[in-house]
């Protein structure tokens, strides 16, 4: 089984993952805020935690090599922050104003996410991309994303009627989401070799960390009763609008980076960065957004199975890339 999952880019993360919202749903007494094991204490400072690690992990080395392309860079931050959200509004406006607003609004946080930065370098690497522009954008993606999902998120919660208090949620995802970059950052020549040496238990805390908030986000939402009216159909449908999602970006990244006359190597890096969304950054800064919010599970939903379905797709064209050859 895990040969299989691993075939198709996935790993042991994934059924962590859902095992994390099986427990919550079957014992959310355990996993809720202020529950048995009060772990809400610890996803309060996790997102933290999470973003340190990216910091001291964030090699400047490899940013480098690709920031020459500008042309690549620009194609995908646009994709990213500007393409993408506009696909979300459309598919609202289409029929996305049906749906529960709680899960309206998770699609919506889905497309205004960054690009996801280790499955969209790994699958540019074998499909025999520009692994230094991948490296560079999908980098850059989550500190523009800083800025940018909030403003989104705002401008979208305005036409519901609803203002996210954007002064105070920025000023707190720069405090647990940027500054913990910088640090990490500046401590990393200090600390590389220590890093190194344990990487692994150093991705183990960063993906125990996700987990947790995603655990305690659906307890969450089970003890509040939010999950009673949304059974499978509900993830069913989850399921379809990611797919229609992400071959929608594939398709206009494909028209576009064919327009632009891009290489080969470029067109795979702006297919694969342009057109998938980060889990790492989606989950803890949904926390930081919507903590409050009793439907956060709901909410982070949509990225959650965007995730896996994103890993499965590309990995399997990543692969045909790399055995044709074959234009993109």
């Amino acid at each position: 089984m895990f040969a299989t999952l691993k075939r198709y880019g996935l790993d042991g993360f994934i059924l962590a993952l859902l095992a994390a919202v099986a427990l919550a749903s079957l014992w959310p007494d355990l996993l809720r805020s202020g529950g048995l094991i009060h772990i809400d204490v610890f996803t309060t400072y996790g997102v933290a935690i999470v973003f340190l690690l990216y910091g001291l992990t964030l090699s400047p080395a490899k940013m480098r090599q690709g920031i020459l392309n500008w042309r690549l860079h620009v194609v995908v931050q646009l994709a990213t922050f500007l393409l993408f959200p506009l696909v979300g509004i459309a598919f609202h406006w289409l029929g996305g104003a049906h749906l529960d607003p709680a899960l309206a609004l998770g699609v919506f946080y889905l497309c205004a996410l960054p690009s996801t930065v280790s499955s969209s370098v790994a699958m540019t690497s074998i499909a025999h991309g520009n692994v230094p522009g991948a490296i560079f954008n999908a980098s850059l993606s989550s500190l523009i994303g800083v800025f940018i999902t909030p403003l989104w998120v705002n401008a979208f919660l305005h036409t519901q009627g609803v203002n996210l208090p954007l002064g105070p949620v920025i000023l707190k995802i720069v405090l647990l989401v940027l500054l913990p970059i910088v640090i990490g950052q500046i401590l990393r020549p200090f600390v590389l070799r220590w890093i190194e040496a344990h990487l692994t238990a150093a991705r183990l805390l960063d993906r125990a960390t996700i987990l947790a908030i995603v655990a305690n986000s659906f307890a969450d939402s089970v003890a509040e009763g939010v999950w009673a009216a949304h059974g499978l159909s509900t993830l069913l449908l989850i399921a379809v609008i990611s797919v229609l999602l992400f071959w929608v970006m594939f398709a206009l990244m494909s028209g576009l980076a064919r327009v632009l006359g891009f290489s080969r190597e470029d067109r795979i890096t702006a297919l694969f960065c342009g057109s998938k969304k980060s889990l790492a950054s989606g989950v803890p800064m949904a926390r930081i957004m919507f903590g409050t919010n009793p439907a956060l599970g709901l909410i982070i939903a949509p990225i959650m199975i965007f995730h896996l379905l994103q890993l499965v797709m590309v990995s399997v064209i990543a692969r045909r890339f790399a055995k044709s050859h074959a234009t993109p």
